[in-house]
């Protein structure tokens, strides 16, 4: 081991007593010397401090900024938290409003009711709803958005119901044009990706004419959706079957992604039907 005072700490040390007996002596020293060469000194000294004194504001200045910002952005992060949820009450009251103002014109008795989605693997076309038989739910009840047909119920339950949108296999509905002119049958027609499902407005005969644009409702024929259900308006012609019917693909009314609330037809247990005939409509 080696002797105390030989390592390289001892020579730091030696030169920081140094230097402090030099300041010490050099500050002692000043006290004795005129007052015309103290200011000249002071000068010299306060010159020469300037460059750090100003290094030392920049740096002040700049934690001073960052506080500030980082005060700023926790304020905008909290503002931007209530106007999401702010929006996305005011989205949910816009809903509802529309669903109290459907229900109204509708002229018939439904049900309020909150749509969840199972989120498996092949239910992508099947919902949850928050009310089943004990809230008078029953099969083949019609659910609609404020924007137009969502589907209909498949299975109630006591406190809940299975329901399938209009994007299933199974769905059908009995349609007409809004002027009453046409009637046909509307099905559900799968695209290659689910952005691309269509509904197809099928067995119109061939001689009628259906302009791009017109308004589908649902007929009321077959007993299960009522008559003036908005279900999409024509895009034009799917296909044509020789020179005796035609078929046209239409522009969904209804997103069945975007629907979270809803109303639930509630008809007398003679107005419903079984679901389970996949060649028509429900009959």
């Amino acid at each position: 081991m080696p002797p105390y005072g030989n390592g390289p700490d001892s020579g730091a040390r030696t030169r920081d007593l140094v230097l402090t007996g030099l300041t010490l002596l050099l500050a002692f020293g000043t006290m004795y010397l005129p007052q015309s060469t103290q200011e000249r000194v002071s000068a010299l000294l306060q010159g020469g401090l300037r460059p750090f004194t100003a290094l030392q504001g920049i740096v002040s200045e700049g934690s001073a900024r960052r506080v500030r910002v980082e005060t700023l952005q926790a304020e905008l992060d909290y503002l931007s938290k209530i106007m999401s949820t702010h929006r996305a009450v005011t989205d949910e009251n816009r809903t509802l409003r529309k669903l109290l103002d459907l229900k109204e014109s509708l002229g018939y008795d439904y049900r309020p009711a909150t749509i969840s989605r199972p989120g498996t693997p092949g239910s992508e076309s099947t919902f949850l709803v928050n009310v089943g038989t004990s809230d008078g739910v029953q099969v083949s009840a019609p659910v609609l958005s404020p924007a137009g047909l969502v589907g209909v119920i498949r299975e109630a339950r006591n406190s809940n119901a299975l329901g399938i949108d209009w994007t299933h296999p199974d769905f059908r509905s009995s349609a007409m044009l809004a002027d009453g002119s046409v009637y046909g049958m509307v099905e559900s027609r799968r695209g290659d990706f689910r952005e691309d499902d269509r509904l197809i407005l099928n067995g119109i005969p061939y001689h009628e004419e259906v302009a791009v644009g017109q308004v589908v409702l649902t007929s009321g024929l077959g007993g299960v959706f009522p008559r003036g259900i908005v279900i999409g308006t024509v895009l034009g012609i799917a296909e044509e079957e020789g020179a005796w019917r035609k078929a046209y693909v239409l522009d969904p009314a209804a997103a069945p992604g975007a629907a979270t609330h809803v109303l639930i037809f509630m008809g007398e247990s003679g107005d419903s039907v079984n679901l389970g005939d996949p060649e028509g409509e429900h009959r």
